[in-house]
């Protein structure tokens, strides 16, 4: 008789729980390996007061000073108004200025600040360090690999759309 996942595995009411199915699937297994990226990340990122996604709204506004905030949702694929938040939270940091822009009225150009651009550095340099630390071990042609799977699998999903 095969033992279930969920049967106790002795009298102390351990229950052990297999995943076995769900690894043979790619998008699990890209979940669970995001988890643990995501996790350190988070802990990366903590003392410099940034989240995942403030972080990376502060280098794409960096690197792409004038972007407006439409360009950096799209960018971020989330919705306009749950940008509101993150830009309005880089602002009252004095990391990023929000510039009206003179051909629409109703449109911010945003643009880092020395501060924004300073913690930008010091981020991305501890944010190297953290994926130096994950990727340890694993070859480069392995890391390309990953990578064009990755850009792959983002391809098909946008030619979904």
């Amino acid at each position: 008789m095969r033992k279930t996942a969920m049967e106790p595995e002795s009298e102390t009411g351990i229950v052990t729980v297999s995943d076995r199915s769900l690894r043979s699937l790619y998008g699990y297994q890209m979940k669970r390996t995001f988890n643990v990226i995501q996790s350190d990340l988070s802990r990366t990122l903590k003392p410099l007061d940034l989240r995942m996604l403030t972080y990376t709204a502060l280098v794409l506004i960096v690197d792409n000073p004038g972007l407006r905030q439409s360009q950096l949702a799209e960018a971020l694929d989330i919705e306009r108004p749950n940008l509101v938040v993150i830009v309005d939270e880089l602002e009252r940091r004095d990391l990023i200025i929000r510039d009206r822009l003179p051909n629409d009225r109703r449109a911010y150009a945003l643009k880092a600040t020395l501060a924004g651009r300073r913690l930008c550095e010091k981020a991305m340099a501890a944010v190297t360090a953290h994926e130096k630390r994950l990727l340890s071990g694993i070859s480069p042609d392995a890391l390309k690999g990953a990578t064009k799977v990755m850009q792959m699998i983002e391809s098909n999903r946008q030619r979904e759309d």
